[in-house]
């Protein structure tokens, strides 16, 4: 068994109940969400259609008698329509920018901050964040949730916090520098990017006081997390949540991060065929579909999070019993069908960190020139690997498409980039450019 990589400290004595303590609990919460859910019309004539209340609820196993909830519900119901309690009970409400149709908003009651700052606090303490620590936090702080959770989280622990926000990479720097945090909040992508920006200036991990980095908001790699980890001198860890369900604070790894803990005692999950919505066994990628079960100003019946990933329910060494998810490979509605291959976007980053000379930072170009579907990736070289001469870069081009029609099983054009000349990302990174859907192929 590997030794952990931080201290085991449990923050809260839920994480560790016995499972048949866990469930028991879980499904008295259901049925008291059940029959609370029931105050918003939506959820009350849904429910209603399919003759259920708390009461009816025998076994946990009965949650899939119950209704899905999807973003379209959302939008449908907007603003605040899917509320369940008064609108004066309210605290806070986070929402989506809506850059791509009709935002969506959440809302929290004051128990509701209190729940969700508990369980950011659960998997920072997890990842080594302790009461002397210092945290800056490169979140966008405004309608995103990320900011607020980790900030509230970080602050329950009783850690010090640098609220930095996001954004201006030369001033994170300088703080980081001169305030010395010992921890960094962000995106993985906008990690790179400081990290990139500390070279450029002559800045070495050794001249900062950073140890350890809490990222998540976006799928990445465990390639990314070696390459952050390089290149920042820190101890890296994973964490899961969407909005939707209640921000940051579903799960989050343990100090040895084999797998991200799922905060049960707040959330059934389940892990479904996105096609047949039926289980898929253990250890077997399937969409994340999440039942909130301690919320009260919008609960949510069986969440279709449309994201791709695994759920392990082997015991963890360290004790804590809610199943472990894997990382989020991918999401059902952004997987890419390129001539009937279903392809994620984090095959491809996979297959191009693991080439020597690549940097981490690439596009994702699907188009349809004519009846077939055409995969280019651009691929930003590394300043070393860069090369004047044809045939060194027509090698490297070359391992590259090999390396990427590996791993996906297709063929794809490979498009060479000078360094330092593809987007960065201050926020969640934005890789696939979809040009079919410009021209209706779609």
């Amino acid at each position: 068994m590997p030794a952990p990589l931080v201290p085991n400290v449990i923050f809260d004595p839920a994480e560790t109940l016995p499972r048949p303590d866990l469930e028991a609990l879980q499904l008295a919460r259901l049925r008291r969400t059940v029959d609370h859910v029931r105050r918003a019309p939506f959820f009350q004539r849904e429910l209603a259609a399919r003759g259920l209340t708390g009461d009816s609820l025998r076994s946990l196993d009965d949650v899939r008698r119950l209704p899905f909830t999807v973003k379209e519900n959302l939008r449908a119901h907007y603003p605040l329509d899917l509320l369940a309690v008064p609108r004066e009970d309210l605290a806070r409400i986070h929402g989506s920018s809506g850059t791509t149709g009709t935002p969506t908003f959440v809302a929290y009651t004051a128990k509701d901050l209190d729940t969700w700052s508990g369980l950011c606090a659960r998997f920072l303490r997890a990842g080594g964040l302790s009461p002397a620590h210092t945290v800056q936090i490169s979140f966008g702080y405004g309608l995103f949730t990320g900011g607020f959770g980790l900030h509230y989280g970080a602050e329950m622990v009783g850690a010090a916090i640098l609220p930095a926000a996001a954004g201006n990479t030369d001033r994170q720097i300088q703080l980081l520098k001169d305030i010395g945090a010992d921890a960094l909040v962000c995106t993985p992508s906008y990690a790179l990017t400081i990290a990139e920006t500390m070279k450029k200036q002559g800045v070495s991990p050794g001249d900062l006081n950073l140890s350890l980095g809490f990222f998540g908001a976006e799928p990445w790699t465990e390639d990314m997390r070696v390459e952050i980890e390089k290149e920042l001198g820190i101890l890296a860890f994973n964490n899961y949540g969407l909005s939707e369900v209640i921000g940051p604070g579903v799960s989050g790894e343990c100090p040895y991060r084999d797998g991200m803990h799922v905060q049960e005692d707040n959330f059934i999950i389940e892990c479904l065929d996105p096609e047949t919505l039926e289980p898929v066994p253990d250890g077997e990628l399937g969409e994340l579909v999440i039942t909130t079960i301690n919320k009260e100003a919008m609960p949510f019946l069986r969440y279709r999070t449309r994201d791709i990933a695994r759920l392990n329910h082997e015991p963890c060494p360290c004790g804590r019993t809610g199943v472990r998810m894997s990382r989020v490979t991918g999401r059902s509605d952004d997987m890419l069908i390129i001539r009937g291959v279903n392809i994620f976007p984090s095959q491809i980053e996979e297959a191009l960190l693991r080439i020597e000379g690549v940097a981490p930072h690439y596009q994702i170009i699907v188009d349809r020139p004519g009846y077939l579907d055409e995969l280019t990736v651009r691929v930003e070289i590394r300043p070393d690997s860069f090369s004047d001469e044809m045939r060194v870069m027509q090698q490297l081009r070359d391992r590259i498409a090999r390396r990427v029609q590996t791993v996906t099983g297709v063929r794809c054009a490979i498009e060479l980039a000078p360094p330092e000349t593809l987007a960065r990302f201050e926020g969640k990174a934005k890789r696939v450019v979809d040009r079919r859907l410009s021209k209706g192929g779609l």
